[in-house]
């Protein structure tokens, strides 16, 4: 019988793409549930549902995300929904007997004067960038709550919960609101907007010097699919009770301002791009380190400039 699987988050940009890659392979029983059918914030919804369907695998994508500006302005809202989703989750998954669930966290957990590239060891070794520390602190509450179930209940229980941290991702499924989208689809917007309005220059926030790795989604979802299905005794060589996660990067960054050339030629942008430095930058650099990923056997197939052209393609379908 085939394994009855859960995607939390399955409409959000990663979920989709998991229920994507998963259909490719012949997978057919795949659970999902939109945010109106189930509330994942809601501790008693989340038991009855758990209780009903009875699983066998969980992928924990469903998160309330956005950029700088969305951080800055909602922070109590980043901190509180993400852990409330992750406790309801894998708290019930645990009760339910679900032995494998996968938590999709995110790069922002990394101190914000990490070393470059950021290994897996940096966790919990300095300082958060202040502007998304509300999330990142959920992000690593789910990391230590996979590992500490594990290790309370690994044995006893037979569970396996494991974590992945994606770099920025881009692609389809994509958030494009022009006040709370991260990097890539708010330049995505600005140029092609620009394009349609013959603007003579974008003028893009920040210096345009900090270094951002870009990874698309589908390879995401290839990475979580991977982890997922790995051999216990392989993924337990690969990394510790207590530092379990695993980094998914594409292997290599670019400058902002390297970027919005990209899209801007993605997007057949003709004009001048210039940069704001009065607007926060955020962290300096951003690239993981992901070798351990990389020794298991993985690698990121898809690169930027066809990522972009994938991504300005699906924009263009997406706003009609």
């Amino acid at each position: 019988m085939q394994k009855k699987i859960y995607i939390a988050g399955h409409r959000g940009m990663v979920g989709s793409s998991i229920e994507r890659n998963l259909q490719a392979k012949g997978f057919t029983n795949i659970v999902t549930r939109t945010h109106a059918e189930l509330d994942l914030t809601d501790q008693a919804a989340v038991q009855k549902f758990f209780a009903q369907e009875k699983l066998d695998e969980v992928y924990l994508a469903a998160a309330k995300v956005g950029g700088i500006h969305a951080n800055n302005t909602f922070p109590a809202e980043f901190i509180y929904q993400n852990l409330m989703v992750q406790n309801n989750v894998i708290h019930q998954a645990f009760v339910h007997g679900v032995k494998k669930l996968l938590f999709l966290g995110s790069s922002c957990i990394y101190p914000k004067l990490a070393p470059q590239p950021m290994a897996e060891e940096a966790l919990l070794t300095g300082q958060l960038e202040p502007t998304n520390e509300p999330y990142a602190i959920a992000k690593i509450a789910g990391i230590k709550m996979c590992e500490s179930y594990n290790r309370q209940y690994g044995e006893t229980h037979g569970i396996d919960y494991r974590s992945v941290m994606p770099t920025n991702l881009y692609g389809p499924g994509d958030n494009y609101h022009p006040e709370n989208s991260h990097v890539i689809p708010a330049l995505i917007r600005r140029f092609h907007e620009a394009k349609l309005a013959n603007a003579p220059e974008v003028v893009i926030w920040g210096t345009g010097t900090p270094r951002r790795e870009f990874l698309f989604v589908d390879d995401m979802a290839a990475a979580s699919v991977f982890v997922m299905n790995l051999d216990k005794a392989i993924y337990d060589q690969h990394t510790q009770p207590m530092q379990s996660h695993i980094n998914v990067g594409f292997g290599s960054d670019v400058t902002i301002a390297e970027l919005a050339k990209a899209v801007s030629d993605a997007v057949g942008y003709q004009g001048k791009i210039s940069f704001d430095p009065s607007k926060p930058d955020g962290s300096p650099r951003k690239w993981m380190d992901s070798g351990r990923l990389n020794r298991l056997g993985w690698n990121a197939q898809v690169g930027l400039a066809e990522g972009l052209n994938r991504a300005y393609a699906e924009f263009q379908q997406a706003i009609g």
